[in-house]
């Protein structure tokens, strides 16, 4: 074994730093549909931010554009708004083209449990988003590397997000004119 590591389990070594860490429970909402490498580059900001900041919790874990939605009319209910931050509270992870410290003020009931609420900036600013994925699909462009590999596989497999799979009203049926993944799409069918 290498110094300054400690092995957890067999064949995993972990570093000395991270043994003193505390656990965290981290639930996270939003469509994720389909899921890029940015959503789950959240856990690993929102887990850093944690260590360096708290103790062992369970937390909801959300962009800052999730948090938005919380003064959206109809969309949440204040109880379970209060309930979210006042139980278990909120690690917001920023997003480009949002104020989650506007958010907070502007919402009575953020503004109340903001102590609870933990504002964890990502350092590579990303503004991938699921929307521009299900466009670059449909319109058969290339998503490698913006999703994880097994994403793209279970993507191509099932036929989702293809402008076929949505003209037919489902987008799990299989089609063999399928576009291949790194290339253009066919050219779109006449109505004629």
């Amino acid at each position: 074994m290498k110094s300054g590591r400690v092995a957890t389990t067999v064949g995993v070594d972990v570093p000395d730093k991270m043994k003193s860490r505390i656990p965290v429970v981290l639930l996270a909402c939003g469509s994720f549909n389909p899921i890029t490498n940015m959503h789950l580059r959240l856990f690993e900001v929102a887990r850093d931010h944690l260590h360096q900041t708290a103790g062992p919790e369970l937390k909801l874990l959300c962009g800052a554009d999730v948090l938005k939605t919380f003064q959206t009319p109809n969309l949440w209910k204040d109880a379970h708004i209060q309930e979210i931050v006042e139980k278990f509270g909120i690690v917001c992870v920023s997003r480009t083209g949002h104020n989650p410290k506007e958010y907070i003020s502007g919402s009575p009931i953020l503004h109340r449990y903001r102590h609870n609420i933990h504002l964890a900036r990502e350092p590579v600013q990303n503004e991938l988003s699921s929307t521009y994925v299900r466009q670059a699909l449909s319109q058969g462009h290339s998503v490698k590397y913006l999703l994880p590999d097994a994403v793209i596989a279970y993507i191509k497999d099932h036929n989702l997000y293809t402008r076929d799979s949505s003209r037919k009203g489902s987008s799990t049926q299989r089609n063999k004119g399928k576009p291949s993944w790194g290339e253009p799409a066919p050219p779109p069918r006449s109505s004629s």
